[in-house]
């Protein structure tokens, strides 16, 4: 991975998790100061809560990419450290996906006369469940590389002793 992808990624990064903590503020300074009542159209507190805790399954991903960017300059990516990020990014991605599926939840009775928008939202919801299953999947060959890669370091080992 050259130079200008991983600073480029990380600049995307930043970006995103300083988005995402901007957000969280904003929903966080809107609970603390109840200086947005709620008129009854949706149920405000229960989404913004919703939108807190998925901000931070967000950054959890973020963070996880991040770690794995800089095992990959290290060349310590094919590693088992490496199953721990991507395990904990798979199960980010999964919460994010509930709490979209709350949020679906909390506006469809609002959609009564719209279902698509529900609908829509749903499949939004199992959109992002995809990812996390494309992301299980790359885990299946970074787990393959990795036992690839101990065989192939025991085949030098004992081509080490012959020679």
């Amino acid at each position: 991975m050259g130079k200008l992808t991983v600073r480029a990624l990380r600049a995307v990064l930043v970006v995103v998790l300083a988005g995402t903590v901007f957000v969280q503020a904003g929903m966080v300074w809107a609970l603390a100061s109840g200086s947005d009542p709620e008129d009854g159209s949706l149920p405000l507190t229960p989404l913004r809560v919703i939108t807190i805790l998925g901000m931070v399954s967000v950054q959890v991903a973020l963070v996880c990419v991040w770690r794995l960017v800089a095992m990959v300059r290290r060349g310590t990516v094919f590693s088992h450290a490496a199953f721990r990020y991507v395990d904990v990014m798979i199960g980010a991605i999964v919460s994010a996906s509930l709490a979209w599926f709350a949020v679906t939840a909390l506006n469809a009775p609002g959609q009564r006369d719209d279902p698509g928008v529900t609908v829509i939202m749903g499949g939004v919801g199992v959109a992002i469940l995809g990812v996390a299953l494309m992301v299980l999947v790359l885990r299946m060959l970074l787990a393959q590389a990795v036992a690839r890669d101990v065989e192939a370091a025991k085949m030098q080992a004992e081509l080490d002793e012959v020679i």
